[in-house]
């Protein structure tokens, strides 16, 4: 087994692979727009757009082998909704950004050599790459839990 397929395994239960925990694509498939803005201390489209900020920033990072810590935006603004796209072409461009994300993280794994994943990143505290992409996937099913858990409190 290489870094390659375990973080493939890993991104694909992430989004659309029913395994150890429903994926994020199942669970958010039938939820509305007033669902996904409802407040429960964060709503899931916050959460959603976080995780899109974060798979989106890591993967320019990996695509161009450059990091920088980018101090322009803070972790909570990462949730921001704009409350002019609550609706439901604002909700489905939101939901294929993240199609899309996932997809091009899955696309760029399975082209990736071996010594891509191993290279180290001096920048961010000297992991390899295989370590950060599988705590960016720790980190989506951490959230993948949260909006699961916001749903079935929704919906009850």
């Amino acid at each position: 087994m290489t870094y390659k397929s375990i973080l493939l395994n890993q991104m694909t239960a992430c989004y659309n692979d029913k395994s150890w925990f429903i994926p994020l694509e199942d669970i958010l498939v039938d939820l509305t727009v007033e669902e996904a803005t409802t407040e429960n201390k964060q709503t899931i489209w916050s959460i959603i757009n976080h995780l899109i900020y974060w798979n989106e920033k890591w993967l320019e990072r990996f695509k161009s082998e450059e990091f920088e810590i980018n101090k322009t935006i803070s972790n909570d603004e990462t949730f921001y909704v704009d409350l002019e796209q609550i609706n439901e072409s604002g909700w489905n461009e939101t939901l294929k950004r993240l199609r899309d994300v996932f997809n091009s993280w899955k696309d760029i794994l399975a082209e990736s050599d071996e010594s891509k994943l191993t290279k180290i990143l001096p920048e961010y505290f000297n992991p390899p790459w295989w370590g950060v992409v599988s705590n960016l996937c720790i980190h989506n099913a951490y959230h993948i839990g949260q909006i699961m858990l916001i749903k079935k409190q929704i919906r009850n």
